[in-house]
């Protein structure tokens, strides 16, 4: 039985043929991903934890317990992000983007009046405002999470490796420095635009501009891949190869269940998912972290912008190298990075340890921004690369859930964060120990993506 078109492939040609367009459309797509994984900011730690102490005053809540609500939240939406992904898989990026903005806009709109909807709870109902802000703190969080740092970013990432395969090392190193760029500057603007506003009005723009408009914007200018379009991965005109490197491109087309039998997806969804626990713990304290050494709020953010040079441009090394050498490699290299910048935080207080810290923060993001782009769709091909992006973004938002409250915890038991970043770095060791394992046994066979896995 022929297959039948989903809703993308009968509505690719409106409001326009990207089959006729001037320039190859995967340019345009190349584009449109990174403004699809910038307006997933609100989603992100660094979106979220400029408003942090906003939430904790307004609803009288401790750090703790606010932690612990972004943890129930994350992982609760860490649950459902496979389903996204096989939803994408199923309806396209255009269907799935306008839903994921409009979701977003609406749960930053919802937060924006959090504290007074516990408060207006709390009159009609027995519970406590305290209760009812625990409560709708999860429920945001778990929306919030979802729509942007999960369904959002995977999407925009997935779709702009559909479209390139050659050129798909290129194609990864542009996003990833648009991105990080994007990523170091927005606590700043963030916090610039709460200080000329509130934070509630804040929270109501991002509504406006990463929800809503984004949610249009996708529908009517995202395209899912160059096959539906009658295009042909990385432009009409073939690409000359490099026969060393021709076997790499080679993929298989795995479904997440047979992609679940080989030892790789899992020791690289653990090895990335721990980024997301360290990074978006140390990002959510930043500004407890550093004041703890006599810095205020402005230096704290301020440390962002020095890391996101060191990403770019480790990114655009990386990304030069993922089409000639295996992923453990680059793998090893992304853990080692993280180990540096681990190192430096338990001897955080010198000028050196800072200097460490940005250039191990810096290499392993932004190694890790070029593994999220390749790792998947160079193993298990493009099929369904929805589901499979999902469960590895699962990962990395249960590792983002855990790690706020693990660093509260230890900074409310010890006084201190470093035990909850030794543990960290005991478990980076565990990966490389892993990726070690997994490069022996495979470095003398042929690069194709089944020898990778």
């Amino acid at each position: 039985m022929e297959k039948r078109p989903n809703i993308e492939e009968r509505l690719v040609n409106m409001p326009f043929n990207p089959e006729k367009s001037p320039l190859y459309y995967g340019w345009f797509i190349l584009a449109l991903g990174a403004v699809g994984i910038l307006m997933s900011i609100p989603g992100q730690t660094m979106g979220v934890s400029v408003f942090t102490d906003y939430l904790i005053d307004a609803l009288g809540i401790s750090r703790l317990n606010l932690s612990l609500t972004y943890m129930i939240g994350t992982t609760l939406s860490s649950l459902v992000l496979s389903r996204a992904g096989k939803f994408y898989d199923r309806f396209g990026v255009r269907l799935t983007v306008l839903l994921s903005g409009s979701i977003m806009g609406l749960i930053l709109l919802f937060l924006s009046q959090v504290d007074r909807i516990a408060g207006a709870a709390a009159q009609v109902t027995p519970l406590s405002p305290y209760v009812w802000g625990f409560t709708l703190m999860i429920l945001g969080f778990f929306l919030l999470r979802f729509s942007g740092q999960g369904v959002m970013t995977m999407i925009s990432r997935s779709m702009v490796m559909k479209w390139f395969n050659k050129r798909r090392g290129l194609a990864a190193a542009i996003l990833g420095v648009v991105t990080s760029f994007g990523f170091s500057y927005a606590p700043r603007l963030l916090d610039s635009l709460i200080q000329n506003h509130t934070w509630r009005e804040a929270w109501q723009v991002l509504a406006l501009v990463c929800g809503f408009a984004m949610a249009l914007f996708g529908f009517i200018f995202f395209r899912d891949n160059p096959r539906i379009c009658r295009l042909k991965q990385d432009g009409r005109k073939e690409v000359k190869e490099n026969p060393k490197t021709a076997l790499l491109h080679r993929t298989e087309e795995l479904t997440l269940k047979e992609a679940k039998r080989r030892p790789a997806l899992w020791i690289f969804a653990v090895s990335l998912a721990i980024l997301s626990l360290y990074n978006t713990a140390y990002t959510f304290h930043v500004v407890s972290i550093f004041g703890k050494i006599g810095l205020d709020r402005s230096q704290a953010i301020g440390i962002f912008l020095p890391i996101s040079l060191v990403s770019v441009s480790s990114q655009f090394l990386i990304s030069a190298l993922s089409d000639r050498v295996r992923l453990e490699i680059l793998y090893l290299i992304y853990l080692a990075g993280l180990v540096l910048g681990m190192v430096a935080i338990l001897f955080l207080g010198t000028g050196l340890p800072i200097l460490l810290l940005i250039i191990g923060m810096g290499i392993s993001g932004g190694v890790f921004g070029t593994l999220t782009s390749i790792t998947w769709v160079r193993l298990y091909g493009n099929a369904h690369l929805g589901a499979i992006s999902g469960f590895g973004m699962s990962w990395m938002v249960v590792g983002s859930a855990v790690g706020p409250y693990l660093f509260s915890l230890a900074e409310q038991f010890t006084g201190s964060y470093n035990p909850a970043v030794l543990l960290c770095l005991v478990l980076t060791a565990a990966m490389i120990v892993c990726t070690s394992v997994l490069w022996l046994k495979r470095r003398d066979e042929p690069l194709t993506s089944s020898s990778d896995t």
